[in-house]
């Protein structure tokens, strides 16, 4: 057998691939009906990557157009160029940006490149100040021509008006810089709500879906899987999987892109640059695999020990009286802090992963950027390549870099998706509870066992041959000693285990045959443990039944006699029982449990030890209460209390999973069996006969 915490921890161990394309389908099932949303989502993602690719180029071209002059001096007996400006013999003006790469190179090696000079036009408004400081400016065919050391000899004012149209391109570009930031902030805010919409109504599709599946799982199966490992599927995992589709995957599209734009980029800007840089590319992909391994062993870990967690700690607050009646709380806490250790061990395994794998990337960064500053910077001396090409270079040198740091994140959250997704659907391909389709108008209650052999585990047999019949409005005591197999009895009446031998017919038609759904409605559960729902008392009466009005349900509260004890209430049918009813008393539960019996007009009625946690006055009513709920209807009561049965028509003594005798109270009194010795155990001492 496979206990509740030992399943728990074999499914967390089934974990499969880090990145499963099986598992991913079924995840991308639930954003198809937000497939608008997500392309919606991607355009925006794509918008904001032009906008990060053009803000380095905007700085490009504000510094090599304004802040560096362009024209620069070539010594040379020839033209170096055709149209270059002549200065004086042997001395020519070319612009920078006009001359190749290869022949900067060679200019540089013989020390004909000089420096730079600003050309204003002879037709120009800032000709006025050529003309009127002279010694400081050369006249030429083209303009008038002042070197860069000039410029620092003319008044302030004057400068500023010299190199006004480089000025007013200046202010130009800010303003599209700052209207590119504003319209990637508009982008930005888009992108984030579209995609936390879309990835909301995934989860709340998600939790649907599990917990509609929940309900439907037999009995077998929740019988066995701790409570808190199934908060766990629709909370934490189903949250994990909403990190991927809001985070993860959309980013690894954008940043995939981001870095083919940026590599577009800096191919066009210095191809023999980028293909340096590049050649840090492997060192990251051997660091990014390193990582996978590392990681992945680490979330399994990690994500096991949560479901433990989560286990021992909805367990504890269930138990929460036992451990404090029985002075448990030191072991509780110890074993707690155990379970909460190992938690963070493994956590910090996945820290470290992270944080190993963080720093190596953004150091593999900062080496790249020293390359480039060491290799462009020399670019930049040689004039052959431009100082706004080098900050550009930097810039894009982050955007092609960060993907792969953000990509540890992402793989992170990537890697719990695909974990939390695994177990979601492992839960979710559990077979849902058996159920005939035949139709189940209205029964009469007819209830017979046919030789049926039942265990819950293998052949473990807790039933062995049992057979019987209950005729319709018959009521049907079930006695025996503990552990005799009267609750499977039960479960099996209900459906909710199916005998591995034999079979139960309800009405003579099998009982696998028939809707399991429409058969219920017509069963009703006064169970020894009654469960009230948060919520007033009339939707625990009427179960949130459309159909069973407000008088149907205090007719039924009245015919069981808790209906004055209702309106004693703070707020009457109104009243909110709180959680699981505790508000209210044991004997006032189980009344409003035959109430809720009532109300829904059951053709089988099942008492399970539905005075057990009574005291006798209490009892008194519960048994009046519940000699109403049978009137007319086939009852079937287990009960340890032998004094409850005396109005059963027939008693079934169970022992060892077998019937072992069967009759009428009096008639088994009279066989001296079993059911003799236990009347001898209950009322020893006591003047008490059947009546």
């Amino acid at each position: 057998m496979i206990g509740p915490h030992s399943h728990a921890e074999w499914e967390e161990e089934q974990l499969g691939k880090a990145l499963d394309l099986r598992l991913l389908r079924r995840l991308l099932r639930y954003a198809r009906p937000y497939w608008p949303l997500l392309a919606l989502a991607l355009l925006l993602s794509g918008g904001i990557s032009v906008i990060e690719l053009a803000l380095p180029y905007i700085t490009k071209i504000a510094v090599d157009e304004v802040l560096v002059l362009p024209w620069v001096e070539i010594r040379s007996s020839t033209p170096p160029l055709p149209g270059a400006i002549v200065l004086e013999e042997g001395r020519y003006l070319v612009r920078e940006a006009d001359l190749p790469s290869d022949l900067v190179g060679e200019f540089e090696r013989t020390g004909a490149l000089g420096g730079r000079w600003l050309l204003v036009p002879l037709d120009s408004r800032e000709s006025a100040v050529a003309l009127q400081y002279p010694d400081l400016f050369l006249a030429t065919p083209a303009g008038y021509a002042i070197p860069e050391e000039n410029l620092k000899a003319l008044p302030r004012a004057e400068v500023w008006r010299l190199r006004a149209p480089q000025y007013r391109l200046l202010g130009l570009l800010a303003l599209v810089f700052l209207g590119f930031l504003l319209l990637r902030f508009g982008l930005a805010y888009g992108q984030i709500y579209t995609l936390q919409y879309a990835g909301q109504r995934i989860m709340f599709d998600m939790r649907r879906e599990i917990f509609g599946h929940l309900l439907r799982l037999p009995m077998s199966v929740l019988d066995r899987e701790p409570v808190g490992r199934l908060v766990t599927r629709a909370t934490n995992d189903v949250a994990a999987v909403n990190e991927m589709y809001t985070r993860a995957l959309v980013n690894l599209i954008q940043d995939f892109f981001m870095m083919l734009g940026v590599l577009a980029i800096m191919f066009r800007l210095n191809p023999w640059l980028t293909l340096y840089l590049l050649a840090f590319a492997p060192l990251i992909a051997v660091l990014a695999f390193a990582f996978r391994r590392i990681a992945r062993a680490a979330y399994r870990e990690a994500r096991k020990v949560l479901a433990r967690l989560n286990a021992y700690l909805a367990e504890s607050l269930s138990g929460m009286v036992v451990i404090q009646l029985f002075r448990q709380e030191l072991r509780s806490l110890r074993r707690f802090e155990e379970i909460s250790q190992s938690f963070f061990r493994a956590q910090m395994r996945t820290i470290m992963a992270f944080g190993l794998f963080g720093p190596a990337i953004a150091m593999m960064q900062n080496l790249a950027l020293a390359f480039l500053i060491w290799y462009g910077g020399r670019g930049v001396l040689a004039g052959a390549f431009t100082l706004g090409g080098l900050i550009a270079f930097t810039s894009y040198i982050r955007n092609l870099f960060q993907p792969l740091v953000r990509l540890s994140e992402e793989y992170d959250v990537l890697q719990a998706a695909m974990a939390a997704a695994e177990r979601i659907f492992m839960f979710l391909d559990m077979p849902k509870e058996p159920s005939g389709e035949k139709p189940v108008p209205k029964i009469r209650g007819e209830i017979e066992f046919r030789d049926v052999w039942f265990a819950y585990n293998d052949e473990d047999w807790v039933l062995k041959g049992v057979s019987f019949r209950v005729r319709p409005g018959e009521r049907v005591a079930i006695v025996g000693p503990t552990g005799a197999g009267k609750t499977t009895i039960i479960s099996l009446i209900l459906g909710f285990y199916r005998p591995q031998r034999g079979q139960i017919l309800i009405d003579g038609v099998p009982l696998a045959e028939l809707d399991l759904g429409e058969y219920r409605r017509q069963v009703a559960l006064v169970p020894q443990d009654v469960f009230l729902f948060s919520g007033d008392v009339w939707d625990n009466i009427r179960m949130w039944n459309g159909g069973l009005g407000k008088e149907e349900a205090e007719r039924a509260a009245k015919l069981v006699g808790v209906h004055d004890y209702i309106l004693r209430l703070p707020e009457g049918y109104e009243t909110d029982v709180k959680e699981r009813g505790m508000r209210i008393s044991v004997g006032e539960r189980q009344l409003l449990s035959l109430a809720r019996a009532a109300a829904a007009d059951p053709k089988i009625v099942i008492l399970d030890e539905a005075t057990a946690h009574v005291d006798s006055h209490t009892e008194a009513l519960v048994q009046k209460a519940m000699e109403k709920v049978m009137a007319g209807r086939t009852t079937i009561a287990i009960a340890h209390r032998l004094s409850t049965i005396r109005n059963a028509d027939r008693v079934l003594v169970i022992h060892e999973g077998k019937v072992v005798e069967e009759g009428t109270v009096e008639e088994l009194l009279a066989k001296k069996g079993l059911f003799w010795a236990l009347w001898q155990l209950q009322f020893a001492g006591a003047r008490d006969s059947p009546r």
